[in-house]
């Protein structure tokens, strides 16, 4: 609970991401968009844009895994139930043999994600804390705390605003200027009402009644305050519609994202493979981002559907990509960067298997294959259900398979053959 009262995270790597991030946000406040759920959405599409060439680069990966699965597979089924150390050695010396042959590594799907990790951490920070990173905003706060760390007894008298928030009075000091502002931003409506009765001072209302508008209107997106969270009991309000589209955004988005997942990087007799566990936290994701953009200010929640959205836009334009990508050249480009590596270290230059640049060719056969093959058996479970049905249908009067039940069938037939041509008749008249 701490680095929720600090006025900039201090944190190496995520803080100085805060930092950079917090330019961006107050730069768009100073091209005059004063309203935070504008400047969101702005601010969210921004960093997507920044973000979209580690995302083209992880995903790139995970294609090129369709053509590399069936080796490390068969790397794996060698070394299945063997626990020992030199089998350990080999297996992994083996794994990483077949991605140096595809001008790849263990960690190249893996490091897009690990340099992402920080910069989202630090997304949350900057959207949590506006005040400490946008000047304009930080201005009005500043015009209501001066008057009030100026009253004798002042922290006193907002320890009760602070427990409400579930911040810990005791361990921050409010003689810090931004740290008390980090709690006014908090306010909902019903608190700057509050807080002018609780220190009953004119010249602390004063400043709270010429800025509150601006709060107000800073805060207000489409009649939603973004300073209060949606959630005020079981009765519905306007505010619901943020974490619903939370939901319905992060749902969508995520299934673009695993449907660009190729079937053959995922096997479904195991729980434990990769890709299910991942497919199971995408199932899990949008209904942890209902519940979040319930309890948190509202603001919160725009962010969510505004990235969620953004990234359903982005994925679409990179499964077009990806649809259309040349495996073979891509692993001829990911060889020509490994070589180059290899090179500076004195190491000879590794060269194309032929074999690797043959499969590389069939990888989007494969997977068209596939996919009519499932249509195929979906077509097939749906016919034998119609079977089924219709069997259980004419024998439901006799004993399956007896002389009874199979005249019983014959007159069913009859009948509704009988039934249709009535039908028909009566339609012509």
């Amino acid at each position: 609970m701490e680095l929720l009262s600090l006025t900039k995270i201090n944190t190496p790597i995520i803080g100085w991401v805060a930092e950079i991030l917090g330019v961006i946000l107050n730069f768009i406040f100073k091209l005059g968009i004063q309203n935070i759920g504008f400047a969101i959405i702005i601010f969210t599409i921004i960093i997507n844009i920044i973000m979209l060439p580690m995302t083209i680069k992880q995903q790139e990966s995970s294609k090129l895994m369709a053509v590399m699965q069936p080796e490390i597979k068969a790397i794996q089924n060698k070394y299945k139930g063997k626990t020992d150390s030199e089998s350990a050695m080999r297996m992994r010396a083996e794994t990483s043999a077949v991605y140096e042959k595809y001008g790849t590594s263990m960690t190249g799907g893996c490091l897009p994600l690990l340099i992402q990790m920080p910069i989202l951490l630090a997304l949350y920070q900057v959207i949590y804390k506006i005040p400490a990173y946008v000047d304009s905003v930080k201005v009005v706060f500043q015009n209501i705390a001066t008057p009030v760390m100026g009253q004798a007894g002042y922290i006193e008298k907002i320890t009760e605003f602070a427990t409400k928030y579930k911040l810990p009075v005791t361990k921050i000091d409010y003689t810090n200027a931004g740290k008390l502002i980090d709690l006014l931003y908090k306010f909902n409506p019903d608190d700057w009402t509050k807080f002018t009765s609780a220190f009953n001072s004119d010249q602390i209302t004063a400043a709270v009644n010429e800025n509150l508008p601006h709060i107000v209107s800073m805060n207000s997106f489409f009649g939603i305050d973004l300073s209060t969270n949606p959630w005020h009991g079981f009765t519905p309000n306007l505010a619901w519609i943020i974490p619903i589209l939370a939901g319905l955004t992060q749902w969508l988005s995520t299934r673009l994202m695993s449907n660009n997942t190729n079937p053959a990087q995922s096997d479904a007799d195991d729980p434990n493979n990769m890709a299910n566990q991942m497919k199971a936290m995408n199932n899990i994701m949008p209904l942890m981002s209902v519940y979040f953009c319930f309890i948190f200010p509202a603001a919160i929640g725009i962010y969510w559907i505004s990235s969620a959205t953004a990234r359903i836009i982005q994925q679409l334009a990179i499964n077009s990509y990806l649809n259309k990508i040349d495996i073979e050249k891509l692993i001829e480009r990911n060889l020509e960067k490994a070589n180059a590596k290899r090179a500076k270290k004195g190491l000879a230059p590794k060269s194309i298997d032929k074999k690797v640049l043959e499969q590389a060719k069939h990888i989007n056969d494969k997977e068209d294959t596939e996919a009519e093959d499932k249509k195929l058996e979906e077509k097939r479970s749906l016919n034998a259900k119609h079977i089924k049905d219709s069997t259980e249908y004419y024998n439901k009067d006799a004993k399956p398979g007896s002389m009874a039940a199979k005249a019983n069938m014959v007159a069913k037939y009859n009948e509704k053959i009988s039934n249709k041509k009535a039908k028909k008749s009566s339609e012509e008249e």
